[in-house]
């Protein structure tokens, strides 16, 4: 089965996750093409879906938002999977009592699993690098802001991305493709 795996990053992260998950599913066997949503893509040229985008201030990169909309009548008849990166840091409580990944969910899940169904969606914890340049207008105007020890202090940087979470994730994925795979009927010459 031909697996596209696509992704929006800024700085990086989100695109090492989606490299991680492309690489699991292929030791498991599977066609993978590993691919950033900005990039061109033959979407019709594959039969299942892994796209996921690093979420900021509650929603997925416009950049991912606009490929999947660009593309929801392939994925809505194909098997989808849905990932976010974002939240930082060690705790996996937030001060309200809230699970931090599950208030990390991006707003842009509820449209799209509406509409296309996603087999399942992950929340994964991203990274974050104070000394690394600023991507876009909001870094850009938030950079001299992010310089307050205050600001340093509540938001720890860091790589808090769960690796063997990712790919057990992935792991799940490709074990759905092949149950998939075998339910389909193999068509022999009559």
């Amino acid at each position: 089965m031909n697996v596209l795996v696509a992704y929006a990053s800024r700085h990086g992260a989100t695109r090492e996750i989606a490299e991680w998950i492309a690489e699991a599913l292929d030791r498991e066997g599977l066609e993978v093409t590993l691919s950033s949503v900005t990039e061109p893509i033959d979407v019709d040229a594959h039969e299942a879906f892994v796209i996921g985008s690093a979420a900021y201030m509650g929603h997925w990169l416009g950049e991912a938002s606009a490929f999947v909309r660009d593309h929801r009548k392939v994925l809505a008849r194909a098997p989808l999977w849905l990932f976010s990166s974002g939240p930082i840091g060690t705790d996996q409580v937030d001060a309200k009592g809230r699970d931090v990944l599950e208030a990390s969910r991006p707003l842009d899940f509820d449209e799209l699993a509406d509409s296309l169904h996603p087999r399942d969606e992950a929340i994964f914890f991203g990274a974050f690098d104070p000394q690394a340049a600023p991507v876009g207008l909001i870094e850009r105007l938030g950079a001299p802001f992010l310089r307050l020890s205050a600001v340093r202090a509540a938001m720890p940087a860091g790589d808090f991305r769960d690796r063997p979470a990712i790919e057990a994730w992935a792991m799940g994925i490709a074990r759905e493709l092949r149950r998939i795979e075998d339910a389909v009927p193999i068509e022999t010459p009559a």
